[in-house]
């Protein structure tokens, strides 16, 4: 039996997939920008995580 998400959780999914939506319709250069600016937020924030965590400063 899978676990229910928290409602929060939904909410945020919800406006990712309405965001994805939006930009789609906006057509395939607009897309391809929000992928690209999510995919340097990803990598930028894991990179800082992994700082913050090795000065013992994050779990």
């Amino acid at each position: 039996m899978t676990r229910e998400r928290g409602l929060r959780s939904q909410l945020y999914r919800d406006a990712r997939i309405l965001g994805n939506v939006e930009a789609l319709s906006k057509g395939p250069i607009s897309y391809g920008r929000r992928y690209a600016r999510r995919r340097t937020y990803a990598t930028s924030n894991k990179l800082a995580h992994s700082v913050l965590r090795s000065l013992g400063l994050s779990r």
